[in-house]
């Protein structure tokens, strides 16, 4: 019903949103036959629909290295991620995690609903990785340690400054980015991408979702999960808490705006990885969540929403974003668009304004100097028209068809 309902608000998102079903349902379609396998793919459906379909983009023996990689380390941040696991517990998992990918024997129950089920049955994941291959195995198990000691250290420490700030996006999705750079490099598919630009795309993703999820990890129960630096947050409020409450919006929105503008510095260097990448999936692969990442952040910036619920791109624009991703010129638009609708919504009397315009301007001046803008060929965000009621009806008639077309195949 979600997806039919946005197909009436947006009926110019009709034909995407049936495309990306009809995709979603072929992957469901393409689970290996192998037990350990076929949980590795099902469970990434579970955790993760998004990276489920964009993973699909990558060939088969690569896949299969990032499907590990990617379920290995959404393990470990379960670990890191349950509040109720003791420290004293927790910390030794974390640093020792990289060992136990090569024991089949090994789990440890944590987590709750699909991320517990991934826990309890980690031998299917230790089993499937130690089918990869060697230069696959050393890169996931090299990620997986330096992650693991990261995520100990900052379970004793708090998020005070900007660099510790860095530094833990660094260890929880720097490290990723890192780690994808290995497998496409093992893969022989691609050049070794610079360190300092790998990293960059993996905190442009994480900062996106800290600030997305500010909410939900402040009402985690039974510990709060903070995450925004205090050297932002304590410019604005006594506690990190405070910014829920209604009656600091104000401070709240200058707060959230001073983490996009923090976020935005990153946007250059994604750009610039992406342009290097030479193989046409290992860049799907890669671009769409980086365009999504931008998109989101264009709607969080200067909303109060972000401290009352969920603020997500609607299925109409995700559904773009996957299926209309092809070239760096697609890539070069979506930045550039989602940059001027966030430009849009800077107020003035915000204490960052300028700095926000001054980091906007230049990834804009970076998709501009590309040359590629006018080779774009489809538009990512659109405002919403106006249609009749007797349009709807017929859209509605539409969509019903097509639902039972789908059902069928």
């Amino acid at each position: 019903m979600g997806m039919m309902k946005e197909a009436l608000m947006h009926p110019e998102d009709l034909y995407v949103l049936v495309k990306m079903k009809r995709a979603a349902a072929q992957v469901e379609k393409q689970i290996p036959p192998d037990p350990h396998w076929a949980f590795c793919y099902t469970m990434l459906q579970k955790v993760s629909r998004s990276f489920a379909f964009v993973i699909q983009q990558l060939g088969t023996d690569l896949r299969n290295a990032v499907c590990v990689f990617y379920l290995v380390l959404r393990a470990l941040d379960t670990v890191e991620g349950d509040t109720s696991i003791p420290e004293d517990i927790k910390v030794p998992i974390l640093e020792s995690f990289h060992r136990h990918i090569y024991n089949p024997d090994w789990h440890f129950s944590c987590g709750t609903k699909d991320y517990k089920v991934l826990m309890d049955n980690f031998r299917n994941i230790s089993t499937a990785f130690l089918e990869l291959g060697k230069s696959y195995q050393e890169g996931i198990e090299d990620i997986t340690e330096r992650m693991g000691r990261g995520m100990a250290k900052f379970i004793c420490k708090e998020v005070e400054t900007v660099d510790d700030y860095d530094e833990y996006c660094h260890y929880v999705a720097g490290l990723v980015g890192l780690g994808l750079s290995k497998l496409f490099y093992a893969s022989g598919s691609e050049d070794l991408a610079e360190d300092h630009l790998s990293n960059s795309m993996g905190l442009f993703l994480q900062k996106t979702n800290i600030i997305r999820d500010y909410l939900e990890d402040i009402n985690e129960i039974p510990k709060s999960r903070m995450f925004w630096p205090r050297a932002i947050w304590s410019k604005y409020v006594d506690k990190l808490e405070d910014l829920k409450y209604k009656e600091n919006s104000t401070q709240a929105v200058q707060c959230l705006n001073d983490m996009v503008t923090n976020a935005l510095l990153h946007a250059q260097d994604c750009l610039k990885y992406l342009s290097d990448l030479k193989d046409l999936s290992n860049f799907r692969f890669c671009a769409i969540p980086q365009i999504m990442a931008i998109g989101t952040l264009a709607l969080c910036y200067n909303n109060v929403e972000i401290f009352r619920g969920v603020v997500k791109m609607r299925r109409g624009v995700v559904a773009r974003v996957m299926d209309q991703t092809r070239t760096m010129s697609d890539v070069y638009g979506a930045f550039f668009e989602f940059s001027s609708l966030l430009k849009s919504k800077i107020d003035n009397n915000d204490p960052n304004a300028n700095l926000t315009r001054t980091r906007i301007e230049a990834i804009q001046n970076s998709c501009v100097k590309s040359g590629m803008l006018n080779k774009r060929g489809c538009h990512m965000y659109r405002s919403s028209p106006a249609y009749n009621s007797v349009y709807i009806i017929l859209a509605l008639l539409l969509v019903s068809i097509l639902f039972a077309v789908i059902a069928t195949k």
